[in-house]
C-alpha cells in the first residue's frame, strides 16, 4: 500500500494547486452570479472525485466511498469549504439518481420478476413490518419517547437527545428502508442485478419505494393520520402505473417504430418519457424516483432498450458520481457532539442485524436456501438516502416532528452503513459462505440431495457446472434430440427455481455453488467423463473458468474438461491451462451465421423466416435462466 501511494506523491502539488484555486475565497472573489457558482461547484466535485478515485483504485477500495470522502473533503460541514451551495449539487445528483431507476427500469424484466413470485411479494411485504417493529422495540428500550407536542430531550447511554415528539417512528420507520442508489450500483457493477438474489433485492428495494410513499403521504398529518390519505396515495401510484403502460402500449411504440432509425431521438425520446412521467408523479405527489422506474418498466419490452441504456450509461455515471458527492457534503462534524457517534454505531450494527433477521427466515422458509437468503439479506444492509429526505422534511419548523440530534442519527448511521455494506456487496460471496457454514454448526441446514441418495447414485458421465443461457438451450436440445442423454447428465447451479423446473424435468440436479470443492464433491463430479462450464467468466460468481479448470484437474484428472472464453486470448490461456475444448460463442455464432447469410444474400434455398419461426416455436424451451 506505502507503494502505490508514493507512485501518487508526484500528483500531491497538483490537488493543492486545485484546491486552492477552488479555494472559497478565490471562487466567492470571481463573481460571476449563480450560473457561476453552480459551474464552480460541478467543477470542484468533479475534480475532487477523479482524485480520490484514482486513490481508491490504487488501494483497491470501492469507488462509492471515494467519492463520499471526496464531498466530505470539499464540503462546508467538516471539511475545507471549497463548496458551501451543496443544494447545486443535490439538485444535479438528483437527476443521476433519476437516470439510474430509469436504466434499472430498463433492464427489468417483469416476467422474471414474476416467475420470483411468492419469495418476492412475501419478502418485499415482511421485510419493512418485521423491521420496523424491531426498530420501535430497539428504540424505546434504549429511552426514544414518543408523543408531547413540540422539542423534547431524552438519554441514551448517559447521552443527551435533542429530540422532537415522533423520533421514535422516524427512527423505526427510517432504519427499515434500504439505499436504492447504492445497492443498484454495486450490483450493477457486479453483474449481479441478473441474479436470483439481485432480482429478489431489487423487488424488496421497489416494496420499500411503495412504504415510502406512505410515510410520506401520512406525514404531513402524523399527528392525525387519516386512512382516506394513504388510500389516495396507493390510488395515484397506480393511477401513474396504469397510465405510463397505455401510453406506452398506444403511442410509444408507434412512435418508436418511426424513429428507430435515428438512435440520437431515440435517446431524446426515451429521455423526454422518462422526466414526462417524473413530472407526472411530481405532480401526484409521488416520488420522481418512482416515476422513473415505472418509466423504465413501461418500454422495456421494446426492442430499442440496450440502445438506450448503452447510451444513457455515461450520462448516468456522471451524475450519480454528482450524487454520492453531495452526500459526503451532508456528513456533519462528528466533533460538534462526540458521544452521538456511539448511539450511531451502536443503531447501525442493529440496522444490519434486522436485515438478516426480516429477510434470511423468510427466504429460507420460502425454500431459496442459504446462499440467495444470506445475498438478499447482505444487499440490503444499509441505510435508504429515502430516510434522509423524509427526516429532513420531518425537522422542518412546519412539522417539528423530530429534532436536530436526530437528524444527525440518521446522516452518520447512512455513512456508517454504506461503507460497511459496500464492503459486505463487495465480498458477499465469501461472507455468505462462512455464515451459511456457521448456520449449518447449528443445525439450520442448506438445501440439498439426501447423503443416502448421493451416496446409492451412480456417478453421471456429463457434469454440467452452473446453469445460464447456454446451458438452457444445451438441456433443452439433449431433451429434444438425444433423450438417452438425459439420464448422463448432473447439473449444478444454486438457483432453487432452476433446481425444481429441472427435477420435474427429469434431470439430475444438484444445488450448490460450483465453486465450492466439497459441494463438486458430494455432486460425486468426480466420475464424470466430461465437464462443462457454459458460464463466461464475466458472470461467473466466486470463480473463473481457469479456477474451475484447475479443479477439475484435482477432482476428475481422467474427465475432459470444456469452459467457456469471451475472446481468442483468454481461450489460449484456458487450452494451455488444461481444457479439452473451450466455447468461444462469438466464433460459434459466426461460424453457424455464415450459411444463413451466404442464403441470404444470394436469395437461393429455403424461407429462412418462415422455418426459423417454427423452429423456435417447436423448440419450446421451459428451461431457462429466471
Amino acid at each position: 500500500m506505502i507503494d502505490r501511494i508514493r507512485r501518487f506523491y508526484p500528483f500531491f502539488p497538483a490537488v493543492f494547486v486545485l484546491l486552492n484555486i477552488f479555494s472559497p475565497e478565490t471562487v466567492f472573489a470571481s463573481g460571476g452570479g449563480e450560473g457561476s457558482s453552480l459551474l464552480t461547484s460541478i467543477s470542484a466535485s468533479i475534480l475532487a472525485a477523479t482524485v480520490f478515485a484514482y486513490l481508491a483504485n490504487l488501494i483497491r477500495q470501492p469507488l462509492i466511498l471515494a467519492y463520499v470522502l471526496a464531498g466530505v473533503v470539499i464540503g462546508p460541514q467538516c471539511g475545507l469549504g471549497i463548496i458551501r451551495s451543496e443544494s447545486d449539487i443535490q439538485t444535479i445528483s438528483e437527476i443521476g439518481l433519476i437516470l439510474l431507476l430509469f436504466i434499472i427500469g430498463l433492464e427489468l424484466d417483469l416476467k422474471k420478476l414474476k416467475e420470483s413470485g411468492k419469495s418476492l411479494i412475501v419478502t418485499g411485504v415482511s421485510q419493512f413490518l418485521l423491521c420496523l417493529a424491531m426498530g420501535l422495540g430497539f428504540f424505546l428500550l434504549l429511552g426514544v419517547t414518543l408523543g408531547g407536542s413540540g422539542p423534547t430531550t431524552y438519554t441514551i447511554f448517559g447521552i443527551t437527545v435533542r429530540g422532537g415528539p415522533y423520533d421514535l417512528l422516524y427512527l423505526g420507520a427510517c432504519l427499515s428502508m434500504s439505499s436504492t442508489a447504492i445497492v443498484v450500483k454495486l450490483l450493477y457493477d457486479k453483474f449481479e442485478l441478473d441474479t436470483l438474489a439481485g432480482r429478489i433485492t431489487l423487488g424488496v428495494l421497489v416494496f420499500q419505494d411503495l412504504w415510502a410513499i406512505i410515510l410520506l403521504g401520512v406525514q404531513p398529518n402524523l399527528a392525525n393520520p387519516k386512512v382516506l390519505l394513504i388510500l389516495v396515495s396507493f390510488a395515484k401510484g397506480g393511477l401513474l402505473v396504469l397510465i405510463s403502460f397505455l401510453i406506452s402500449k398506444y403511442l410509444l411504440k408507434i412512435i418508436f417504430r418511426q424513429i428507430a432509425k435515428l438512435p440520437e431521438l431515440v435517446l431524446v425520446a426515451s429521455l423526454g418519457w422518462c422526466f414526462f412521467v417524473c413530472a407526472i408523479a411530481n405532480l401526484f405527489g409521488l416520488s420522481v424516483e418512482m416515476g422513473a422506474l415505472i418509466a423504465g418498466i413501461s418500454i422495456s419490452t421494446f426492442p430499442y432498450n440496450l440502445d438506450i441504456i448503452s447510451k444513457i450509461i455515461s450520462i448516468r455515471d456522471f451524475f450519480v458520481t454528482l450524487f454520492f458527492v453531495g452526500l459526503g457534503m451532508m456528513i456533519p462534524n462528528p466533533m460538534n457532539n462526540p458521544g452521538l457517534l456511539l448511539i450511531c454505531l451502536a443503531a447501525a450494527v442493529f440496522l444490519i442485524a434486522t436485515r438478516f433477521l426480516s429477510v434470511f427466515p423468510v427466504l429460507y422458509a420460502l425454500g431459496n436456501g442459504h446462499r440467495v437468503s444470506l445475498l438478499s439479506a447482505i444487499n440490503l444492509s444499509q441505510l435508504s438516502e429515502f430516510a434522509l429526505v423524509i427526516t429532513a422534511i420531518g425537522i422542518k419548523s412546519e412539522y417539528g416532528h423530530v429534532g436536530p440530534d436526530t437528524l444527525s442519527i440518521i446522516i452518520f448511521v447512512f455513512v456508517i452503513t454504506s461503507i460497511i455494506s459496500t464492503y459486505m456487496i463487495q465480498f458477499s460471496h465469501s461472507l455468505q459462505k462462512t455464515l451459511s457454514g456457521a448456520l449449518s454448526l447449528v443445525g439450520i441446514r442448506d438445501i440439498q440431495n439426501a447423503p443416502t441418495e448421493a451416496a446409492a447414485e451412480a456417478y453421471k458421465e456429463i457434469a454440467i457446472l452452473g446453469f445460464y443461457r447456454t446451458a438452457s438451450s444445451l438441456v433443452r436440445e439433449i431433451l429434444d434430440r438425444k433423450q438417452d442423454m438425459k439420464d448422463k447428465i448432473v447439473v449444478v447451479d444454486y438457483n432453487p427455481t432452476v433446481h425444481q423446473k429441472l427435477k420435474a424435468l427429469g434431470v439430475k440436479v444438484y444445488y450448490g455453488d460450483i465453486s465450492n470443492m466439497e459441494t463438486l464433491h458430494h455432486a460425486r463430479i468426480e466420475g464424470a467423463r466430461v465437464v462443462v462450464s457454459t458460464i463466461p467468466d464475466s458472470i461467473l460468481v466466486g470463480t473463473s473458468n481457469l479456477k474451475l479448470i484447475r479443479q477439475m484437474r484435482r477432482l476428475c484428472p481422467h474427465a475432459r474438461v470444456v469452459v467457456t472464453a469471451e475472446n481468442i486470448k483468454s481461450a489460449l490461456e484456458m487450452y494451455n491451462e488444461g481444457a479439452d475444448y473451450v466455447i468461444i460463442p462469438r466464433v460459434i455464432t459466426a461460424v453457424n451465421f455464415l450459411p444463413v447469410l451466404e442464403t441470404l444474400v444470394t436469395g437461393k434455398g429455403p424461407d429462412l423466416k418462415s422455418e426459423e419461426m417454427q423452429r423456435l416455436k417447436d423448440r419450446g424451451e421451459e428451461v431457462v435462466l429466471i
